[in-house]
């Protein structure tokens, strides 16, 4: 049973990421995560919205769902796009790999969000959209 959740939309552009960033942060506050973990979750955030922009929506209108969710000390949040979708997620999730070579891409933002947090499921069906699930374990022992 989750002790809280969230539902937001927001629209796809990358003025909101920052919003996300702010909202998740806020929304994390009852676990008193510490700065490190802030810092971790909010680095995977803005890399699952930004995928979403500049891929998901290829810097087109669309929006943007974020879900969070609270059960005992695991945060986790389902960042959602309905865009072109992902063809081969394997080969997107590879380090360097992206398909925007042109505006200066990186190709980390998978690796960067598996880095950050405990767990990464990544959903996609082509011409459908992109589902992004990832789970952090707040004050973990060890």
């Amino acid at each position: 049973m989750y002790r809280n959740k969230i539902k937001m939309e927001i629209d796809s552009n990358s003025y909101n990421e920052g919003f996300a960033r702010m909202a998740t942060v806020a929304f994390l506050a009852p676990l008193d995560p510490t700065l490190d973990e802030i810092a971790d979750i909010k680095t995977a955030i803005s890399e699952a919205i930004t995928n979403c922009v500049i891929h998901g929506y290829e810097g087109g209108e669309g929006i943007i769902y974020m879900n969070m969710y609270i059960e005992d000390n695991k945060f986790s949040v389902e960042i959602i796009d309905n865009g072109v979708g992902i063809e081969d997620i394997d080969k997107a999730m590879e380090p360097m790999y992206t398909t925007k070579r042109d505006a200066e891409r990186s190709g980390m933002g998978f690796c960067f969000m598996e880095a950050f947090m405990d767990e990464l499921k990544v959903d996609s069906s082509v011409g459908k959209g992109t589902t992004i699930f990832m789970n952090k374990y707040i004050n973990k022992m060890g």
